[in-house]
């Protein structure tokens, strides 16, 4: 078997694996009112619930006020053009339908019930979809095929009075208008002189060309293509919606039809343009390869072809991804927080300025870090804002929210917009795509990461994982008979080195190591024969893998105690300067944001000065994830210091204060009191104000680590870590029993700090 057909094989069981993991699917419903009592329930149901209903009988507009309707989209299908799957038919969209789902809760918090309706004929889909929507703040139509599409999508939208699109026209419209929008200026060209040639005249091409057209592009200077060449008027048997982009021409081909263009869209199928084509086109060619997985030409051959080619494609590997996700969620979300009827032409023109305008203006450190990029700014190579950049979800859905009032089409239009983009950015939580983030920065400069305990699936697994997505060069540590045996049994093929330290093969490396060890540990109670056992264990082999450069970073632990398997580490690792000893956080990435809790595993009474060194090296860890810290210093007091625990922490605080004036940090304080935005407004003479804290430094080891063992088994939130923090070089310990999840993100941490390093 080709390592191209293992890695496909490899990849379709990941998925089927992804998607049949128990949960079973990918989104759930769960309640969002308390159900615990009695009362509860009689609230919720009977008796209570008639309350309701009968206020919503008399004011049909109060089933906003008193149900979920206006944070539920439907994502509805009849499966008949899914992806680039075909008409496989209602069940076998569903997989698709959820996963759109997934993406409106994750970047807009929006609920879905996602539906796949079992009909072909357009009038009957129309009626069911038409029975069903009371339910639904929005309609999101997905994966209907041509022609019938334009028809569904344009009776809907004429008997509905609720936001409704097909986001296959128009949300690749969209984002490739405003992509086109910035591309001509980057050109020099103006919309209304443009030539442009669409290959694709599906769904989505035609709602592309109609909305160009919105923008300026003369319809007279636009030639549509499909699989039998230029739409021309001397074609016979043309659907009406090809009818009307038919040209005045005897052109018939692609390759005639580039000749001279200005703007080439591809919504095809890869590889139909050829170098010579793009060459025959006019000077600073703008070219959007659409198709996926493979553009219409690839980037790098259209980049080497034309140094003058202004690109983007529909892959997140190249530079201006055209991807949807930068607009949908965003659309409905302001069109349903102002209650519109509709989404009409001038909201969509409204999220193609909101998004073109977002690419100029100067990019978040955090979004420059998510990428592992130097800088970003705009021009040939950044005209489509990135799909993790926060600032979307207010520049377009606040754009979309004006629009709506503006038309006229707005419910209950907004009253204030300052306060409507501070519950935009709360509903979310301002970090709230921090692992996507950091496996993005990982994968732009992959390191080689030890992992430890290679023998245990979960290690391998992981390892499997980091390999298949580029996060990071695994390399294997561990007995290499027992992992070759663990690989077969469970069917994990993995190309990386296997390092075992018994092994003949790693004589050479035994005795440089052995050597090393001696000689930084000899006047502290090691003696040569020690030293010449030790770096057969892998405890110790693998810190010293990391100190003589043979790999970046080393993630160990999984089947020990965390205090035997640091104290290697110790002894061979380095720490930074100014640290006199080292420290470790945990992430926790609960709902809305990231918190971090520090120390978790390391110390087990810190002394105040301790305190200072942990919060100091929490602030940079932090700031390393391109978040600003808040750091509160805990006690089971608020700004008291009568125990001596919390005389201990204010001792820190004072310390802090004076030689950290700039840090944000204050406490003793309960971590209940700085996490509440009203609690902390009792104390205004606080550094924290009125934002809660987000980083917690606990006053002793055992608050800390039972703590955040606590959410980790009650699986309230993901808890990564722990982050080692005041080594020279990236080690990071798991912790008991990870699982593969824990593994890889730990691992793409270790990432981020070697490239850090």
């Amino acid at each position: 078997m080709s390592n191209e057909n293992r890695d496909e094989k490899t990849f379709n069981q990941a998925a089927l694996d992804y998607h049949s993991a128990k949960p079973k699917g990918k989104i759930e419903v769960i309640p969002s009112k308390p159900h615990s009592s009695q009362r509860d329930l009689s609230l919720a149901y009977s008796p209570g619930v008639a309350v309701p209903c009968l206020e919503i009988e008399k004011n049909p507009k109060t089933i906003y006020d008193y149900t979920g309707k206006g944070n539920l989209v439907a994502v509805i299908s009849n499966g008949t053009a899914v992806l680039g799957l075909g008409d496989i038919g209602a069940e076998a969209s569903k997989p698709v339908m959820e996963g759109k789902g997934l993406l409106f809760k994750i970047f807009a918090d929006i609920n879905v019930f996602d539906i796949e309706i079992n009909e072909k004929d357009p009038d009957k889909f129309i009626e069911i979809v038409k029975g069903i929507a009371p339910t639904f703040g929005g309609i999101n139509l997905e994966d209907i095929k041509a022609p019938e599409a334009f028809y569904i999508e344009q009776r809907l939208k004429d008997e509905l009075d609720i936001p409704l699109m097909h986001d296959d026209q128009h949300g690749t419209a969209i984002i490739s208008a405003a992509a086109l929008i910035n591309a001509l200026e980057i050109a020099g060209k103006k919309i209304g002189e443009i030539k442009m040639v669409l290959n694709g005249a599906g769904a989505a091409a035609i709602a592309c060309t109609k909305l160009y057209m919105a923008l300026g592009l003369k319809k007279e200077n636009v030639l549509m293509c499909d699989s039998k060449g230029v739409i021309t008027k001397n074609r016979k048997n043309l659907a009406s919606e090809k009818l009307n982009f038919a040209a005045e021409t005897d052109i018939s081909t692609l390759e005639e039809a580039v000749k001279g263009a200005d703007v080439f869209v591809g919504l095809s199928k890869g590889n139909v343009v050829s170098p010579e084509m793009l060459l025959s086109m006019n000077e600073n060619p703008i070219v959007f390869g659409l198709a996926n997985p493979d553009p219409e030409i690839g980037y790098d051959l259209a980049v080497k072809t034309r140094k003058d080619v202004i690109m983007a494609t529909g892959r997140s590997d190249f530079p201006n991804q055209v991807n949807n996700v930068l607009g949908f969620p965003y659309i409905f979300r302001g069109a349903m927080d102002v209650q519109a009827t509709g989404i009409n032409e001038a909201m969509k023109l409204a999220a193609v300025h909101a998004i073109a305008d977002l690419a100029k203006e100067p990019v978040p450190e955090a979004v420059i870090l998510a990428y592992n990029l130097k800088k970003l700014k705009f021009g040939k190579d950044y005209f489509i804002p990135k799909p993790f950049d926060n600032r979307l979800i207010t520049k377009v859905s606040i754009a979309v929210a004006k629009a709506a009032m503006e038309s006229g089409i707005a419910g209950k239009p907004i009253q204030n917009f300052e306060e409507y983009e501070n519950a935009l950015l709360d509903r979310m939580g301002r970090d709230e795509k921090l692992i996507r983030m950091m496996q993005n920065r990982a994968k732009a400069n992959p390191k080689r990461v030890t992992l430890g305990n290679a023998e245990e699936y979960n290690v391998l697994k992981a390892a499997q994982i980091l390999l298949e997505e580029g996060i990071a060069h695994p390399i294997l540590l561990g007995e290499k008979k027992y992992i070759q045996q663990q690989m077969r049994e469970f069917g994990i093929n993995l190309d990386v080195p296997i390092v075992d330290p018994m092994d003949d093969d790693q004589e050479e490396n035994r005795k440089k190591y052995k050597d090393t060890l001696w000689k930084i540990r000899q006047r502290k109670g090691m003696n040569e024969y020690k030293a010449k056992r030790f770096v057969r264990q892998r405890d110790y082999f693998g810190p010293l893998m990391l100190r003589h450069g043979d790999t970046d970073a080393l993630i160990i632990g999984f089947s020990k105690n965390y205090t035997s398997i640091l104290r290697p580490v110790l002894e061979v690792i380095e720490k930074e300067k100014g640290v006199e000893k080292v420290a470790s956080m945990m992430m926790i990435l609960t709902d809305k944001k990231p918190i971090f809790f520090a120390d978790t595993t390391v110390n087990p009474n810190p002394t105040s000065e301790d305190l200072v060194n942990i919060a100091k090296m929490s602030e940079i860890t932090v700031k390393s994830f391109a978040i600003e810290p808040r750091i509160a210093m805990l006690s089971f007091e608020n700004f008291a210091s009568i125990s001596e625990t919390s005389k201990k922490v204010a001792k820190a605080v004072q310390i802090l204060h004076e030689k950290y004036p700039k840090m944000i940090v204050d406490g003793e304080i309960q971590p209940d009191f700085a996490m509440n935005s009203d609690h902390l407004s009792d104390y205004p003479f606080s550094k924290l104000g009125t934002e809660p804290a987000n980083v917690f430094v606990f006053p002793n080891l055992e608050s800390a680590n039972l703590s955040y063992k606590i959410i980790r088994g009650m699986k309230m939130a993901q808890v990564v870590g722990p982050v080692l923090m005041g080594l020279k070089q990236s080690v990071h310990v798991l912790q008991m029993r990870s699982s593969v999840d824990e593994i890889v993100n730990l691992a793409t941490i270790a990432v981020l700090d070697a490239q850090r390093r």
